[in-house]
């Protein structure tokens, strides 16, 4: 029953991440702390291990329909593989409850930030369909040619090193891939079309989460490879049943539904810790 369990939360994470492309990996930490009862610090290193593993089979899909960025995508992610040991070694010295806790905000944070998006008109658009990605509009601080080209000045490489280097601290922190900051920064700095930015984003997140595995794994912390291997099957055959709902539903009423769940999650958690 339990191994069944695994797979079906599993199941779950990767729905979720194919739904929206980013941010449904924020219920594997809750799902395995407390639906399967593993311990917090290890919950994180399984988390990251499945995100890696489903945001690599994700990036593989929009790879092939030339929705990547690598130059852009790579930036990140040399920031994002920096900051991930950083965010391992922060939650060391984190107590249990204060993690958890601290978690459940950033849950609400991300549930907000989902919710006011859903107002935006490219939360209509449904995530694996091919578009002419290659837009002139200009970010603040990253400028693009009229063919699509981003002019990696400075300021910019800045700017986009530092939102990478962020994610991978609460990647390595808390077990989430990022996608939640990622894909919002590659559109609003680098002026990236937002079927593209999904594209780089899980391409970021499979590195990152691998960063992240590494050093749980190097630090010598608990982790379970039969529970990881059950919940990443899972998390496969999830993603690929949420991409294929998300083209048909994907949009702002979606994007809202998926913000209550996540509320209803962060609360539950905090309730927990409190209570416990």
């Amino acid at each position: 029953m339990l191994l069944l369990l695994t797979v079906m939360f599993g199941a779950l994470v990767g729905f979720s991440l194919g739904l929206t492309g980013g941010g449904g990996a924020i219920f594997a930490v809750p799902l395995l702390v407390y639906g399967l009862g593993v311990d917090a610090r290890e919950a994180v290193g399984v988390s990251l291990l499945t995100v890696g593993a489903t945001a690599l089979v994700g990036f593989g899909q929009r790879a092939r329909a030339g929705l990547v960025e690598f130059p852009t995508g790579l930036l990140f992610a040399v920031a994002g593989m920096i900051g991930a040991p950083v965010g391992a070694l922060l939650a060391d010295r984190i107590p249990d409850a204060v993690l958890l806790g601290a978690f459940a905000l950033l849950m609400l944070v991300i549930a907000a930030r989902m919710w006011l998006k859903a107002a935006d008109s490219t939360a209509a658009l449904p995530i694996l369909t091919r578009e002419a990605t290659l837009e002139a509009d200009a970010g603040p601080t990253c400028r693009r040619d009229p063919a699509g080209k981003l002019h990696l000045t400075s300021r910019c490489a800045m700017l986009l090193g530092a939102t990478g280097l962020g994610a991978g601290v609460l990647s390595g922190m808390f077990g989430v891939g990022g996608g939640f900051i990622i894909v919002p920064a590659l559109v609003v700095f680098s002026g990236m079309g937002i079927q593209r930015a999904i594209g780089t984003s899980l391409l970021v997140i499979t590195l990152i989460s691998a960063s992240g595995s590494a050093s749980h794994l190097l630090a010598g912390k608990d982790l379970t490879l039969s529970t990881a291997g059950l919940f990443t099957v899972g998390s496969l055959a999830g993603l690929f049943a949420g991409t294929g709902l998300a083209q048909r539903l994907a949009g702002p009423t979606l994007q809202q539904v998926f913000a209550v769940a996540i509320v209803v999650v962060a609360v539950f958690v905090l309730l927990r810790t409190l209570w416990q």
